[in-house]
């Protein structure tokens, strides 16, 4: 997860007296790079992450610091240190607790320290630390790509997880980051894990195969599930302007299980986006984990327009709904009250619906075996799954 406003503190509350006074749920941000600024016009140019460092010389007012902070916040910024006690004497507490309030560390370094010394010791530990995750990631990848080549990887990912402890893996999709350039989908990825709170050396968070990747190494499924949920509301309420969704897998042990639960996280991601939920967890998928597990979607679209062709054909011709009636009466197991509460609809038009329906499908419903078939038909039938070569999908 990058140098972490963490890491800073551990290094530097002794070697420069640094402390944090706000924003503390900001603890787990990355920094990208350390950039010093007087006045606002660079944050413009901010990226994400950027931890911003000020002696407060153009921001010696309450309402100049104020605008500071909302700019960094705005701008996705990591955090902000201020070097107290020349131009600025005492943070002011409306500063605070707008720090407070929207997860944005304030740090405080004496006067007495040396900016240009700190900078150079911060820059080149979070190089390093760059340079250490571009690693990690690309043995991740290779892990997931070929699992049983621990030779490729496992050297690499040893001194920063626990190898036999748990794994689990989220998958975050927009929809269109394999069309984004590299800025555009490096922006997006700094945003995005500031709002993945509580997560940094027991997790990484990367870029792969059109996901941004999360995997945490050695976490309680409810800890993970509580992490995860946090992030996915801030995702909601931050990012507006794009529909973000979340698969999630099953925790599993060892590190050669990752391509299975990346396999099963990208169901969980494919069922989110065709629900239109925000997350989903594969584990409660349902008969839906097999469904989405499997590659073959032209065997799906054939196993569903083998069972409902002759209703999709009816309903077409006819205007009728006999495909949403069948499902209904699968659902409520047959029962036409459940059926005409649901539906709005008289109890004596679904008997004669459902007297036409058996018809015309040559079944008579009644064995498990027949409802099952009929069941997972309808399952797929919502899964979104593109037209086949003949044009004719199932809806």
């Amino acid at each position: 997860m990058g140098f972490t406003i963490e890491d800073m503190l551990v290094v530097s509350a002794d070697r420069y007296d640094m402390k944090l006074i706000a924003g503390e749920r900001g603890w787990s941000n990355s920094i990208s790079w350390l950039l010093m600024l007087e006045d606002l016009t660079i944050i413009q140019n901010f990226t994400g992450k950027e931890l911003a460092v000020t002696t407060g010389l153009g921001f010696q007012t309450e309402e100049a610091m104020q605008r500071l902070a909302e700019e960094l916040t705005a701008h996705n910024a990591s955090g902000l240190i201020v070097n107290t006690g020349y131009y600025v004497k005492t943070i002011p507490d409306s500063v605070r607790k707008y720090c407070d309030e929207n997860d944005l560390p304030l740090l405080t370094v004496p006067w007495e320290v040396y900016l240009a010394d700190m900078i150079k010791d911060m820059s080149i530990r979070i190089f390093l630390q760059s340079s250490a995750d571009e690693q990690i990631s690309a043995a991740l990848i290779r892990a997931i790509e070929n699992p049983g080549a621990g030779e490729n990887y496992v050297r690499e990912l040893l001194p920063y997880f626990d190898l036999d402890g748990t794994f689990q893996l989220a998958l975050v999709s927009t929809g269109d980051l394999d069309s984004m350039d590299t800025v555009e989908r490096k922006r997006i990825a700094y945003r995005m894990q500031l709002y993945l709170t509580n997560l940094t050396h027991n997790g990484h968070f990367f870029y792969y195969d059109g996901y941004f990747v999360i995997v945490m190494n050695a976490i309680l499924e409810e800890d993970a599930a509580q992490i995860l949920e946090e992030f996915s509301n801030r995702l909601q309420r931050k990012m507006r302007d794009r529909t973000v969704c979340i698969g999630v897998s099953n925790p599993a042990r060892d590190i050669s299980s990752l391509s299975v639960l990346f396999r099963r996280a990208k169901a969980a991601t494919a069922m989110a986006r065709t629900t239109g939920r925000p997350l989903q967890f594969f584990a409660e998928m349902g008969l839906y984990r097999l469904l989405y597990m499997v590659d073959d979607s032209a065997l799906l679209r054939s196993f569903a327009g083998e069972a409902l062709r002759p209703l999709v054909d009816y309903d077409r011709a006819h205007d009728a709904e006999y495909v949403e009636t069948l499902e209904m009466y699968l659902r409520y197991s047959g029962s036409i009250k459940a059926m005409s509460e649901a539906m709005f609809i008289h109890r004596n038009t679904i008997l004669y619906r459902m007297t036409n329906i058996k018809k015309i499908l040559g079944c008579s419903l009644e064995t498990a075996e027949e409802r099952l078939i009929y069941s997972v038909a309808c399952m797929i039938r919502k899964m979104d799954l593109p037209e086949g070569t003949d044009g004719r999908g199932l809806h």
